[in-house]
């Protein structure tokens, strides 16, 4: 058993691991790059093999960073199957046709504008190129054995980290690899905490924030004092938000604080997102992966209005009074939320409120930074709406958790491949394993190779 590194390494994007024994090759995850200009770049980049050479996907969880390049991989022509859990495969239903639409708009829109530096623009791939690879999906059971391909086999635990999220063990019948995916909060008010492993002989291990723990504050504290500061200036509150997972958070946070009179009952909150108002409704559908009861979820559905057309969201940035606009993209990378951007950043009056990391060479990472001006359809945009961030609204186990969970394996794995960080944090992650568990570590470059033997 080999295997090699195609992203996640050096950065929290881009997850994809090609997992070989004997002729089969799989890959875990199939990401797209996101932040910096040379890691997108990535994204149009042949992979190291033809995609028509793979025999299986397995992916983790519905994230982009995760799944988002599983359509231009069927497009350029692999035909296996994708393996995830079933909500997993409900969520990329919504997401990945939602990014090869965005993807088809922003070229689109780059070509009416002329500011691409191609002529045409194309888009990455297409909404018709998403619904495609759908079609090669195939939804497992939570904790029941698998055949991948040849004669690997796999097993899926609840990871905590979004609907759907898992841990993914993959073994050949002489060994076994672990995959963390992306590990959920011991204590998240919405999630269930990651599933203990006991053992592997391998595993490769997420660092997002393995340099660091979560604020102890309460968000919803933050989240309320926030809005309320902004709406006593006469501003509005824009939080830029993933669609999956930390706008539910949102949701839930703000009806809580409607129902707690917190924040006033009527102060208008919309959610611009179609997607993550799909992304809402399976809450009821996966209760078992999830705290909440029945009432919390109709409360969350119902915690804002909901911004269906174009025309409505480009209403809501003629209006200039008091609200609240949660919009995708979380970190400010594409979707609606950049044209209330456009429209909003440059009042002192309003927030831009920031709820979970932001990857570097983002325009959340710039405008946490302190940018004066924000680069948004090819123009600048001056910034003077305060800047902030709800640091412990995250969905990723921080560093103590990390441990806490690496803590319930019985017997060490042979090697820790630590990935899905950025270079501080996997390598404070590293030392920290090395010196408190005593476990073998290793953080691969991109592309490196290794014999798991």
């Amino acid at each position: 058993m080999k295997i090699q590194f195609l992203g996640a390494t050096g950065t929290v994007t881009g997850s994809k691991y090609l997992l070989s024994s004997g002729a089969t090759r799989i890959l875990v995850d199939c990401g797209l790059f996101q932040g910096f200009k040379q890691l997108r770049l990535r994204n149009r980049a042949p992979l190291p093999l033809p995609p028509s050479s793979i025999d299986a996907v397995v992916l983790t969880h519905a994230h982009l960073d995760h799944s988002g390049y599983l359509p231009l991989l069927v497009k350029n022509g692999f035909r296996g199957k994708i393996f995830c859990s079933e909500a997993t495969f409900d969520l990329c239903k919504i997401l990945l046709p939602d990014s090869g639409h965005l993807l088809e708009e922003e070229a689109n829109y780059a070509n009416r504008h002329g500011f691409s530096k191609h002529d045409p623009a194309l888009p990455l791939y297409t909404e018709a190129d998403a619904q495609r690879a759908l079609t090669y999906f195939v939804p497992v059971d939570f904790g029941r054995q698998f055949s991948i391909s040849g004669k690997l086999h796999g097993t899926m635990a609840l990871a905590g980290h979004i609907l759907g999220a898992a841990i993914v063990t993959i073994g050949d019948g002489d060994k076994r690899i672990t995959f963390s995916g992306d590990l959920g909060r011991l204590h998240d008010p919405i999630m269930v905490p990651p599933t203990a492993i006991a053992e592997a002989d391998y595993l490769v291990l997420e660092s997002t924030y393995g340099d660091r723990v979560h604020d102890p504050a309460d968000p919803l504290l933050i989240l309320g004092k926030t809005i309320r500061d902004t709406a006593a200036r006469g501003g509005i509150t824009i939080i830029p938000s993933f669609a999956v997972g930390r706008a539910q958070s949102l949701l839930y946070y703000i009806a809580e604080l409607k129902r707690r009179g917190e924040i006033p009952s009527a102060l208008p909150v919309y959610l611009n997102s179609p997607m993550a108002v799909d992304a809402t409704g399976l809450y009821e559908k996966h209760r078992q992966q999830h705290r909440l009861t029945h009432a919390e979820c109709d409360a969350m559905r119902h915690a804002a209005r909901i911004v269906n057309s174009v025309e409505e969201s480009i209403e809501l940035n003629r209006r200039q009074v008091p609200m609240v606009i949660v919009a995708a993209s979380g970190m400010a990378t594409g979707g609606r939320v950049l044209h209330h951007l456009k429209a909003f950043a440059s009042d002192p009056r309003n927030t831009i409120l920031f709820a979970g990391f932001q990857a570097g060479g983002t325009r959340g990472a710039a405008m946490l930074a302190g940018v004066d001006a924000i680069k948004i359809h090819g123009e600048y945009v001056a910034l003077h709406a305060k800047v902030a961030q709800i640091e412990n609204l995250s969905a990723h186990a921080d560093a103590d958790e990390i441990m806490h969970w690496l803590g319930k394996f019985k017997t060490p794995p042979k090697r820790t491949f630590i990935v899905h960080g950025e270079p501080p944090a996997a390598d404070a992650l590293r030392i920290r394993i090395e010196e408190k568990l005593g476990w073998r570590c290793t953080v691969p470059e991109y592309f490196g190779e290794f014999d798991l033997a």
